[in-house]
């Protein structure tokens, strides 16, 4: 049996799961849990370890982006086209990411009264520019829509990526295909060693320090720990998980199945487990957010199998999963702005720790749910898509040159 050419199946499943562990994860801290509406424990998973779903996202990120390089260097060929990867990058998340970044700033002043001042220009020309996850005064870029700190993260991973695969082009040609895997593991190592590096020498002013102290506060506890180089380990796990991937591609046999489902128990299990027992960053080896390397690792077992199973990546990347795959970084980039002016506007005790009320709750969330997802359809479907159809016609067009013009 053939699965879907151009399909890495999983992958959709996987992407969409992130995407919605984060939404829940912000409707689910809204909950007061001294009232039964905190009694599930479901709802306690998700409030304390909903902050998965970004660690899965780079993994994602990494396992997709790494392929062409792996296939380069398995063909022997040279490595793929900067340009093209740069482009296509740009095209992906710029448009959604700049829109949704320009209307919160400009609602943080006009709706929720943040001061104009220096500092919040400085934070939000930090996010414009992608450089917001260097330090803790731009880690938010930008008030209320939290979740659009990881997208720096996420572009100096992309920057990152080639620069670690550059050893492997030079020195690794002749390399067996399963031991430059291994070597890969030199670049996740280096990764390590810089986030250590910039664990201990970077010093965050202690003075109001604490989530009690807004956006601000909370990035002075979250750095030094969380910093572009930490990240990038996570995203490296998925790029070694690409590269297996590649080795794997053309084998299908339902021990993948078996494999694939069994990780996907265990991810959702230890998940569950972690989050329930623990509220907070989840930090795991070295300080690295996530609890990782483990879950990291899971993931990239997920993404490995998925696309040589026989029938489970077909039942995981059904035509819903596909749809709210395809949409997920409109849902990713304007959930929060969905949810706060619910806040606003409808609903006042839908702040952090506020609903007790059952049924307002659920209504809200069904609320929140369908505005975003009808907002991140409108985005794709006339924003995200035609410019990443522009971009593509774009890869063909050799750079422009200088053309020498006769003497006069």
């Amino acid at each position: 049996m053939q699965n879907p050419p151009g399909r890495l199946l999983g992958a959709d499943f996987v992407r969409a799961s992130a995407c919605f562990i984060v939404l829940f994860h912000h409707l689910t801290q809204k909950i007061d849990f001294r009232t039964p509406l905190g009694e599930p424990d479901i709802a306690q998973a998700l409030a304390n370890g909903g902050t998965f779903g970004v660690g899965i996202f780079f993994v994602l990120s990494g396992f997709l982006l790494a392929r062409p390089f792996w296939q380069a260097l398995d063909r022997g060929d040279t490595t793929p086209s900067l340009r093209i990867y740069a482009l296509r990058r740009a095209a992906r998340i710029l448009p959604g990411y700049w829109l949704a970044l320009t209307v919160t700033f400009v609602l943080s002043i006009f709706v929720w009264h943040a001061q104009a001042d220096g500092w919040l220009w400085l934070r939000y020309l930090s996010g414009l520019l992608l450089v917001s996850d260097w330090h803790w005064l731009t880690l938010f870029p930008v008030e209320v829509n939290g979740p659009l700190w990881s997208i720096s993260f996420e572009v100096t991973s992309y920057v990152l990526l080639p620069i670690g695969f550059v050893a492997l082009f030079v020195f690794g040609r002749r390399l067996p295909a399963w031991a430059s895997r291994l070597a890969f593991l030199a670049v996740i190592g280096v990764a390590l060693l810089g986030h250590m590096a910039f664990s201990n020498w970077v010093v965050v002013d202690p003075h109001r320090k604490g989530w009690e102290y807004g956006m601000q506060g909370g990035a002075k506890v979250w750095m030094p720990w969380f910093n572009p180089f930490g990240f990038f380990a996570m995203f490296a796990v998925g790029a070694l998980a690409g590269g297996v991937q590649v080795m794997l591609a053309r084998f299908r046999h339902w021990l993948m199945d078996v494999i694939c489902l069994a990780a996907l128990i265990v991810v959702g299990h230890y998940m569950f487990t972690q989050a329930y027992a623990e509220a907070g960053e989840l930090y795991g080896w070295l300080r690295v957010p996530y609890r990782f390397p483990m879950m990291h690792a899971l993931i990239g077992v997920v993404l490995v199998t998925g696309p040589s199973t026989v029938l489970l990546g077909r039942l995981l990347d059904n035509g819903v999963v596909r749809f709210l795959a395809q949409i997920s970084f409109g849902i990713y980039v304007y959930h929060t702005i969905v949810i706060e002016l619910i806040q606003v506007y409808a609903v006042p005790d839908l702040v952090y720790g506020g609903m007790s009320d059952a049924g307002l709750w659920l209504t809200s969330v069904a609320a929140t749910v369908v505005i975003t997802m009808v907002l991140a359809t409108l985005s794709y479907r006339f924003m995200e898509a035609p410019v990443m159809a522009w971009a593509r016609g774009l890869e063909d067009q050799p750079p422009a040159r200088a053309v020498p013009q006769p003497a006069s």
